[in-house]
């Protein structure tokens, strides 16, 4: 290698942790954007982040992205710590995030708006000896909103995870040539993280129990034996990646002492749980109704009334009753503490509290909980919510509508010629084919949006504080990405298209929204199909 060359690498490695900071402090923006009522909590992180891009850019004398940082500085120079920002503050940060991400688009974004939206999200590494094969799962990934990078080497690998650790790395069994030589680049390379990188191996030859322990014992999470096609791919790479993040539990805290309470809001905050508490148990309904935990602790003994009488007052609500409810108490005496817990109590934790016992017991029973509250609203297909949940949805969204005299749009898509796709196709494809889209919805819309599997082939899609214009304009780019998707079949590919209606709320009830949506949606198959219709 001449030293022209050398130095072109170096600076593309320069370059390369400049973009790289950049997506930091656009994923932080992310956040902040996502969800203003965490505003303050990610002020300093963004601040950091953005003086950590200023210094790199300057550095490696990239002057846009530096430039870009220094708006963002003047901006949250504006912006105490610790305050929710004033509403000037908003349209200005969003100015400067656009300037920031003008400058991290490549060269293949900018070169016209006809190439898929990329999403700012850690890298995902190919390590396939099929090139093909590479090329074409990177270009499925961009359209679900991944960035992808193939290597040809083991070497190339272990320098890109040592400057970016990616979020998952597909690698073939035999990456290299010699046989295991994917799996032996894989433990050199996981020890050189402090947690280990999740993989996803696959093989075409070598599926026997040895190789496949070897693979699991570094860090294999799946083992694909003989290789799948990108679709099954793509569905097992987004399980482990950080778009699945995981929400903070909700935990209801009810203690007469106020001490106590503190503390306990200062345990869990710490351990990353939003916490709500309570001294006066005469205000558990009205804290209920406000803050739907999920997860409650109650003290047991307390003026006025016990902890198990409470326990029994929650469970007379439904939408409570599986929630779990922890008791806290210096009783020692065991029949006492199961006594408590046949009363509704699940769990019994004596005083003085030990935190790390106490965070343990709310994962576990946390966890529990949402498994089996993700069994009853959820479908089992696509994880979506079901048809019951999704109108409970909407007509929560109706009454926060009228609360706040915000819009509010609800959508209706159906898939075009699916009966057509099952009898061509199989079942099996047309299942993957639903799981797709409701993938590509999930990484479009935004966290506040709620979408449903309406039954059978169809969608709803509830877009709070939206307006019909823009809920259609978005819409929109979602169907016109998902036309252009390949969807294989063995060693054929084809595209399909959805139609879609998309209604305003006018003060109607839910069922007199849905019935407009579905009508527009018809409109929609009248008017030939892959196009989206707002209600008259």
């Amino acid at each position: 290698m001449n030293d022209e060359s050398q130095k072109e690498k170096l600076r593309q490695h320069f370059a390369r942790r400049v973009t790289t900071q950049a997506r930091v402090v656009l994923d932080t923006w992310q956040k902040i954007h996502a969800d203003h009522s965490l505003a303050a909590t990610h002020r300093d992180e963004l601040a950091v982040a953005a003086d950590k891009l200023i210094r790199y850019a300057q550095r490696f004398e990239m002057d846009s992205h530096s430039r870009a940082g220094e708006h963002i500085q003047d901006v949250l120079a504006d912006w105490p710590a610790g305050d929710v920002p004033a509403e000037a503050i908003w349209p200005r940060l969003q100015e400067a995030m656009d300037g920031l991400c003008r400058c991290t688009l490549r060269r293949t974004d900018q070169a016209g708006e006809d190439a898929p939206h990329q999403y700012r999200r850690t890298p995902i590494y190919i390590a396939l000896d099929n090139g093909e094969m590479a090329n074409r799962l990177i270009r499925q990934l961009e359209f679900f909103g991944f960035r992808a990078s193939a290597f040809s080497d083991a070497n190339e690998l272990t320098e890109a995870c040592a400057l970016h650790k990616p979020e998952t790395v597909l690698m073939d069994v035999n990456f290299g040539g010699a046989p295991n030589a994917g799996i032996a680049t894989i433990e050199r390379l996981q020890e050189r993280h402090d947690t280990p990188i999740p993989i996803i191996f696959m093989s075409d030859e070598d599926g026997s129990i040895e190789t496949r322990l070897r693979a699991s014992r570094c860090g294999g999470e799946e083992f694909f034996f003989p290789a799948v096609d990108p679709g099954q791919l793509i569905e097992k790479i987004e399980t482990y990646t950080h778009g699945n993040t995981v929400e903070p539990y909700k935990v209801l805290v009810l203690d007469d002492s106020r001490a106590q309470a503190k503390y306990m809001e200062t345990v869990l905050r710490k351990a990353g749980m939003t916490a709500h508490i309570i001294t006066d148990p005469m205000q558990i309904i009205h804290a209920l109704d406000e803050f739907s935990p999920e997860i409650i602790i109650l003290d047991m003994y307390m003026p006025g009334c016990t902890g198990m009488e409470i326990a029994r007052v929650i469970r007379q609500q439904d939408r409570f009753h599986s929630v779990p409810i922890i008791y806290l108490s210096a009783e020692e005496d065991v029949t006492k503490q199961l006594h408590a817990m046949s009363l509704g109590g699940d769990d019994f934790l004596t005083k003085p509290i030990d935190p790390k016992h106490l965070i343990a017991t709310i994962h576990n029973r946390g966890r529990r909980a949402r498994s089996l509250l993700a069994l009853m609203i959820r479908d089992s297909l696509t994880g979506l919510y079901n048809h019951t949940h999704t109108l409970h949805l909407l007509d929560q969204e109706i009454v926060r509508a009228r609360q706040k005299d915000q819009p509010l749009c609800f959508a209706m898509i159906d898939i075009d010629y699916f009966k057509k796709v099952n009898d061509t196709f199989g079942h099996p494809i047309g299942d993957r084919i639903l799981r797709s889209l409701s993938m590509f919805l999930k990484q479009r819309l935004r966290k506040t949006d709620h979408i449903g599997r309406y039954g059978g082939e169809e969608f709803a899609i509830i877009l709070p504080n939206t307006r019909v214009s823009d809920a259609r304009n978005v819409l929109n780019d979602i169907r016109e990405r998902f036309s252009e998707l390949q969807q294989p079949a063995g060693d054929r590919e084809f595209n399909v298209t959805f139609s879609c209606g998309v209604a305003d709320w006018q003060g109607e009830t839910s069922q007199a929204l849905c019935e407009r949506a579905d009508r527009a949606l018809y409109a929609s198959k009248a008017e030939g199909r892959n196009c989206v219709t707002p209600a008259d």
